[in-house]
């Protein structure tokens, strides 16, 4: 898959857009227009979920949680964005990475338990019976033809994303999903990264070389990262911290002085000074 770097621009435009609705506004935003980036979006539906379940707040599996936004642009692309969550910082923390049987495809090898967990809770809405994303995908009310599917997701939303793609090519009528994830720990085991690969063949991942959660959970415990890398290099530019090193607005910053594209700042108190 080709890099176009202000193409992933707008898709990480798109994800900060879900970073932009506080994770307890329950709102389903359905019907609404998004200007994101260079294209206006129809809001076509919200997601939820449950947070992720740490060792030092296990009780953030009980939250329902608008986890992001389900977009159409007038052109038809359709764009799941999806972000990510202050418990991955725990989970960092906790350093406890358990394997579970890929529940989205057979033979699909095995995936970090926490992420897996969160992505089977994602829905169309805030009661718990409510559709899977996946389930509710094909019945959704897109004001136009949809002619193509992008998955988008930042941090912990870029391992949910690399879950959604393949259950979408895999199980949906949506065979040839893009997917865009920036700062994605890894998610699962060589066996799901080597089906991941086979089916979900349009995928690009992005990380900073200086960004801690990229390099979780370890090799050595199992996992491996799917394709395909594109490296991106903050230089001194950003400061030596973790969290300014991690953030959205960090990525795109980096991917836009890469690409020329302007007014993409990073955030005053990560200036390296």
């Amino acid at each position: 898959m080709a890099v176009d770097l202000k193409v992933a621009i707008q898709y990480a435009l798109c994800v900060n857009a879900a970073y932009g609705i506080a994770p307890g506004d329950l709102t389903n935003h359905a019907g609404q227009m998004m200007a994101i980036g260079n294209t206006n979006y129809n809001v076509v539906a919200t997601i939820y979920g449950n947070d992720l379940a740490t060792d030092i707040n296990p009780n953030r599996a009980n939250l329902i949680v608008s986890f992001g936004l389900i977009l159409q642009a007038p052109a038809g692309d359709v764009v799941i964005a999806i972000r990510g969550t202050e418990g991955i910082w725990e989970w960092v923390h906790d350093a406890v990475f358990g394997h579970v049987v890929c529940p989205v495809m057979a033979g699909a090898g095995h995936t970090d338990d926490g992420f897996t967990a969160m992505y089977l809770s994602l829905r169309m809405g805030t009661d718990t019976n409510s559709a899977t994303v996946v389930k509710a995908l094909p019945g959704l009310a897109f004001p136009r033809a949809v002619s193509s599917l992008t998955i988008a997701g930042h941090s912990l939303g870029g391992a949910l994303v690399t879950l959604l793609g393949l259950d979408v090519a895999a199980n949906t009528a949506f065979k040839t999903p893009a997917v865009y994830s920036y700062a994605s720990p890894r998610t699962g085991d060589s066996q799901f990264v080597a089906t991941y690969n086979r089916i979900v063949p349009n995928s690009l991942r992005f990380a900073n070389r200086l960004d801690v959660v990229p390099g979780l959970p370890p090799v050595a415990l199992g996992y491996d990262h799917v394709n395909t890398l594109v490296d991106l290099n903050p230089g001194l530019e950003v400061k030596l911290d973790a969290l300014c090193r991690h953030i959205l607005t960090t990525y795109l910053y980096v991917m836009g002085k890469m690409a020329g594209v302007p007014g993409l700042p990073l955030n005053p108190e990560c200036k390296f000074l």
